[in-house]
């Protein structure tokens, strides 16, 4: 989280970007070359769902309702603000990390429950187990599964979870408005860009995390400093994150190369040098099966 008093310049000159270039193409890039400002939307919607784990984790400010005021607009459209922070900080219980029931964001399935599945779900759930896969499918798969959840949450009578969609609901007036009202951006190409952002995030979370009997041993390490280590505010240094989920994105790197061996250590070397490596590597292939292999815990 923030230090006390302290602003985290570094985070808000960011946000200021990303807002500035979202509303540049939105706005005018969209009327000369439709094609780029999606590209471009996209970029900035990802960037801004890195900003919005920062957020939930306590940056840039030390108030909570500022932080959160910051990533208001439902830039991607799908996700609640409020659910993503409430099922990431319940993920970061390390202890039950690629638990197929109680870690919020695996893909692992049981293998009594994958065994249930109708053949042409298991051929979807395996084709969004290749990275190309998943930044395809990914989204329309995590979405499915995700509002089938709170559904059920709230005919249960879970109230936070309602609520959390009863304000998710200005958040995404608020875009749409700006979106329909203002750009010279279709709807169409908006719905499609914010898709595309979650596509590229997909990449990110495609390997974070693996089957391993040690709980330390399960988190990544990627060690990418490009465009995508940029979008994903250096989350790709994953296991650097959960041992220090409170330290501000730019720190993480120095944290790791100035003692790698410490890192790669605990993790037990799941270790990549850079997206190019994923990309190459599992892009058409699995790196996963589907039923967690490792399930039921022993």
């Amino acid at each position: 989280m923030s230090e006390p008093g302290k602003i985290e310049w570094p985070t808000i000159w960011v946000l200021i970007a990303t807002y500035a270039i979202w509303a540049v193409a939105t706005l005018w890039i969209a009327a000369w070359s439709l094609p780029l400002a999606m590209l471009v939307v996209a970029l900035a919607g990802t960037q801004h769902s890195s900003l919005q784990h920062e957020v939930l984790h306590g940056h840039p400010t030390p108030w909570k309702a500022v932080n959160e005021a910051l990533v208001f607009p439902a830039l991607t459209v799908a996700i609640p603000y409020i659910r993503f922070r409430d099922s990431h900080l319940e993920h970061h219980q390390d202890a039950n990390l690629t638990d197929p029931y109680d870690d919020p964001e695996t893909n692992f399935q049981d293998p009594k429950v994958w065994a249930g599945f109708s053949a042409w779900w298991r051929q979807v759930l395996l084709l969004n187990n290749t990275l190309a896969g998943r930044m395809v499918l990914g989204p329309s798969v995590a979405q499915i599964a995700f509002v089938r959840g709170d559904l059920r949450a709230i005919r249960a009578g879970d109230r936070a979870v309602l609520m959390a969609w009863v304000w998710h609901g200005p958040a995404l007036a608020l875009v749409l408005w700006w979106i329909v009202s203002l750009s010279a951006m279709p709807l169409w190409a908006f719905l499609i860009s914010a898709y595309a952002s979650l596509s590229i995030l997909k990449i990110r979370t495609y390997l974070e995390h693996r089957a391993h009997e040690r709980t330390s041993g399960r988190t990544v390490v990627i060690e990418d400093r490009g465009l995508l280590a940029l979008l994903f505010l250096n989350n790709n240094f994953h296991a650097v994150h959960h041992m220090h989920p409170r330290v501000a994105w730019y720190h993480l790197p120095k944290r790791y190369f100035a003692d790698p061996d410490k890192y790669l250590t605990r993790n037990d070397g799941y270790r990549f040098r850079n997206y190019a490596e994923i990309f190459g590597k599992f892009f058409f292939k699995a790196k996963d099966p589907v039923p967690h292999p490792l399930w039921p815990k022993s």
